[in-house]
């Protein structure tokens, strides 16, 4: 079975060039270090929750849309190898202020058990 890094952040609204720009590069680095799929959503329809919700996961501000992200790989050792290598490549430093605050990202790894 596969496996998936998953991310959801808050991104400044006006920002959504930046960092859709920085998104389309971080992929062309993940699918060379082996990532199968990269797929970046910009929030549409994200409703506030009144226990939990993606806005409330990551404080989003009034400016501010959810972003949800995800990144397919082959085996968790494929995303533990291409993480590693794609984390040392001088493409993936950042060149300018992020578009985001990372403090508020959540991500983790999950390993699939369902694929249809």
């Amino acid at each position: 079975m596969t496996y998936v890094d998953a991310f959801v952040l808050a991104v400044p609204t006006a920002q959504r060039a930046t960092y859709q720009k920085i998104a389309e590069d971080a992929a062309v680095v993940f699918k060379e270090y082996g990532a199968l799929k990269v797929v970046e959503c910009w929030g549409d329809d994200v409703p506030d929750g009144k226990l939990t919700s993606f806005p409330m996961a990551v404080k989003c501000e009034e400016n501010e849309t959810v972003v949800f992200s995800w990144i397919i790989w082959s085996s968790r050792e494929a995303r533990d190898e291409g993480n590693q290598k794609a984390m040392a490549d001088p493409r993936m430093q950042p060149t300018e202020e992020m578009p985001f605050d990372g403090k508020r990202m959540i991500f983790g790894g999950f390993e699939v058990i369902v694929e249809s």
